[in-house]
Parts: structure tokens; C-alpha cells; sequence
């Protein structure tokens, strides 16, 4: 008798959340029916990436010591770093470096932890290529100065859903001078330091306070 109650009450909290799970899909399914059709005409319209998109990445040979950091924290060991001694000095020669982005999986792990930052990545995304092998940028290519969608004058940029003012859905006609929804992270992160600087001000005056009561009370 228990276990035929333990058997109801199982199937019916595995309905409840059935039902649960399905009404929440549909709630989303609903939400975008409401909103109109946003059509980019590429390549005369591109899309704003956003400030952590991982797109191609910049290199600066001047800046590389040839330490071979970013093969070892590339999860595909993937650049190719070509070094020799130089045995008057002592020290690494750089001669080539080169990256395969036909492979690479754009993981950002070399950009964060080469130590004299001399790999960034950048906003640019068009790397389609008709041979595969043109896809192996060397220490020349990975130098080239990436694009930019608003820099480019044959170009309308677009800002992403993410990116638009509240209440806004359409990117088209939207005032460039209307700020988004969401804060940037260089705002975010200068909140941050505003609210721990109040935090620590407000408790040295609390502390203040509390020392110059406890010498008028002796």
C-alpha cells in the first residue's frame, strides 16, 4: 500500500515538473513572438561585437621574448614559435611565430596569460577563406591592424539586442547617443572600486567614532 502511494506521489511530482519546464519554454517561445523581425544587411549592415567578443588575434612581435607560455596553455598546443639561441647573449632570437586559426578554438588562454602582452583579441571575425591553409597566419599577418565595424565608412553598425537602450528591440534608428541597458565592464569594474572605497570610508569613520567615545567615556 505505502510503495503504491510512493508510486503516485512520484509520478505526479514528476508531472508537476513536466509541466513546470514546459510553461517556461513556452513563456520564452512567446516573449520573441511579440517582437518584430531584425534583418542585418550584410555586408552593408554588421553587428557591433560586444567589448569580450574572442575574435582574430593581434600579435606584436616586438613585445614577444619567445617563452612558448601560449603553446603551453593552448589547450591544442597550436602556435608555432620559431626561436633559436643566440650564444654571444644568451638569449632567445625570435625568427617566426605563426598561428593556425583553421584550428584554433579561440579560447582566449594565450591572450591571458602571455606575460608581456604582446597577443590581444580583437573584434574581427571574417577569416573565411577558400584554402584552408591561407587560414596559418605568420608573425606578419597576426600583426595586420584588425577591422573595425565602426570605423569602416562603407558600413552601418548595428548594435546587438544586448546593447540597446531598454525597451529598445530594433537596432535600426536608434540614437547612437541613447545609453544601453547594461553597463560596460570598465563601468562596471569602476563601480566596484567606488562601492569597496565607501565601504572602507564608512568603516574608518565607524571606527573613528567609536575610538573618540570610548575617550570620552575614560
Amino acid at each position: 500500500m505505502f510503495g503504491f502511494l510512493k508510486q503516485v506521489g512520484d509520478y505526479t511530482r514528476d508531472a508537476v515538473d513536466a509541466a513546470r519546464n514546459l510553461t517556461q519554454g513556452l513563456a520564452v517561445t512567446f516573449d520573441h513572438m511579440k517582437r518584430r523581425p531584425v534583418t542585418v544587411q550584410y555586408p552593408y549592415e554588421k553587428l557591433i561585437p560586444s567589448e569580450r567578443y574572442r575574435g582574430r588575434i593581434h600579435y606584436e612581435f616586438d613585445k614577444c621574448i619567445a617563452c612558448e607560455v601560449c603553446v603551453r596553455v593552448c589547450p591544442i598546443n597550436l602556435p608555432v614559435v620559431d626561436w633559436v639561441m643566440n650564444k654571444e647573449t644568451k638569449k632567445k632570437e625570435l625568427r617566426n611565430y605563426s598561428i593556425d586559426f583553421g584550428v584554433c578554438i579561440f579560447c582566449g588562454n594565450c591572450v591571458e596569460y602571455c606575460p608581456t602582452n604582446c597577443l590581444s583579441m580583437t573584434e574581427e571575425y571574417e577569416l573565411a577563406a577558400f584554402d584552408r591553409h591561407s587560414l596559418n597566419f605568420d608573425n606578419v599577418a597576426l600583426g595586420r591592424l584588425p577591422t573595425s565595424v565602426t570605423t569602416d565608412p562603407a558600413v552601418q553598425p548595428l548594435r546587438e539586442l544586448a546593447y540597446l537602450p531598454a525597451g529598445e528591440v530594433h537596432p535600426h534608428g536608434v540614437d547612437p547617443a541613447r545609453p544601453r541597458a547594461g553597463q560596460r565592464p570598465d563601468q562596471v569594474l569602476a563601480s566596484l572600486k567606488s562601492d569597496a572605497a565607501g565601504t572602507t570610508a564608512n568603516e574608518g569613520e565607524s571606527a573613528t567614532s567609536t575610538n573618540n567615545s570610548k575617550e570620552s567615556a575614560e
